[in-house]
């Protein structure tokens, strides 16, 4: 992957699509090439593609291609979860080198959670980050938190720079991006001090 694009921190639902960049969900016919270069670029992904195709089947939305001027230059894969998968995950229960399709929401259903199971880029394609975030605000997974366990260097300063931060979980090394939306308030200092002198008033 191209180092040096993420070295401001920017929330990943804040990122800003690329002109460059077309990002659009995979089609059949480039799944085994998609595979190919997962298994070059991404350590420990050992999925060929006849498996990958039976989650492309399952849901076409969760592998998008990225291309520039016609050539694929990346790829990203999803398991989008259920709440029994969004549990299996933060448990340890799930493999998450096949995973048991009982875990995946339907695509008619709602996701509870979002797993990036890869992303796999040359050259400029990690700029194709902006529109994948922007899939992923469809009202089908906007309540949907993400998750993934950066295996590079470059894999885990992405993460650090698109918001993504170590949960506590069974799953080894889980990091978690916790949606804009679901975010509580911070209180300032000064609306503290009002709530206080209220409830001082009160006794």
């Amino acid at each position: 992957m191209e180092r040096g694009s993420f070295a401001a921190r920017h929330d990943f639902d804040a990122l800003q699509p690329s002109p460059d960049i077309d990002v659009r969900c995979a089609q059949f016919s480039e799944i085994a090439a998609l595979s190919e270069m997962a298994q070059r670029l991404v350590p420990g992904v050992q999925i060929g593609a006849a498996e990958l195709a039976r989650y492309f089947t399952f849901d076409p939305q969760s592998i998008l291609t990225f291309s520039r001027q016609g050539h694929l230059v990346g790829g990203m894969a999803f398991l989008f979860l259920s709440e029994r998968g969004h549990d299996a995950l933060l448990l340890d229960e799930i493999c998450l080198t096949a995973p048991e399709m009982h875990y995946l929401a339907s695509p008619q259903e709602d996701v509870a959670a979002i797993y990036i199971w890869a992303i796999a880029a040359t050259g400029r394609g990690v700029a194709g980050l902006g529109k994948a975030a922007a899939h992923l605000r469809q009202l089908r997974f906007r309540g949907a938190d993400c998750y993934a366990q950066p295996s590079t260097v470059a894999g885990r300063e992405i993460m650090r720079a698109t918001g993504f931060a170590p949960v506590p979980s069974f799953q080894p090394d889980l990091w978690c991006y916790e949606r804009p939306w679901h975010r509580q308030p911070m209180l300032m200092p000064g609306a503290v001090i009002q709530a206080r002198s209220f409830a001082d008033a009160r006794h």
